[in-house]
């Protein structure tokens, strides 16, 4: 837990929104339907993801979406033989333009509100323009929010990390596929890249 740090007065902060997209929160995603099987994590976490970013936005900390899009045909996964690069094509998520790509309607960018582009991997930095824009704005503590807390938000943890981040998971802002996928990372991952907190906890820091 986030108990020894304040981060948000030791350096500039961001909170960074990971596939809030249509696939993952709307009942018509795709990935929604096929992959969520704890319902109730995921309503709970888009709630919290509302908190979050209404209390981000009242008190001057960055607002950063991460999202994933694909042009017809998924030519940057280049024909991938396994993996994400695999069943993303094969599930034919996140295709640029399409309903399930957007952003969900509660959660979408607002003016001023940075969008990462070039993204291509289960990490918000693969391929993407999101490194550059926190070294070059200072940004040292990042609170992360989103899906799937096993992927593709652990991934960027761990990326973050790697990069000399101080990083933060939000835990119930953020939700697996199942509540043993989401238990396993909280005690068996996190505490290696970072560390998390609540919603709660992230807002009377």
């Amino acid at each position: 837990m986030a108990t020894t740090i304040n981060a948000q007065e030791q350096g500039k902060s961001a909170l960074i929104l990971i596939e809030t997209q249509n696939e993952w929160m709307h009942k018509d995603g795709k990935l929604y339907k096929a992959l969520v099987k704890d319902k109730e994590m995921m309503h709970n976490s888009i709630t919290n993801i509302e908190k979050v970013l209404d209390y981000a936005r009242k008190n001057n900390i960055e607002v950063i979406h991460v999202g994933l899009r694909f042009e017809k045909g998924y030519p940057e996964l280049a024909n991938g033989k396994s993996g994400l690069r695999k069943a993303i094509p094969n599930a034919g998520t996140f295709l640029i333009n399409e309903f399930g790509s957007q952003f969900y309607e509660t959660v979408k960018p607002i003016e001023g509100e940075f969008v990462v582009t070039g993204r291509v991997g289960a990490s918000g930095f693969t391929g993407s323009n999101l490194d550059v824009y926190l070294r070059n704005n200072k940004i040292e503590n990042l609170y992360l929010v989103g899906y799937a807390t096993h992927v593709c938000v652990e991934s960027t943890l761990r990326d973050a990390h790697e990069k000399g981040y101080n990083t933060f998971l939000i835990s119930d802002g953020t939700s697996a596929f199942n509540r043993t996928q989401q238990d396993y990372v909280l005690s068996e991952v996190v505490h290696h890249f970072g560390e998390y907190l609540t919603t709660e906890e992230f807002m009377n820091e």
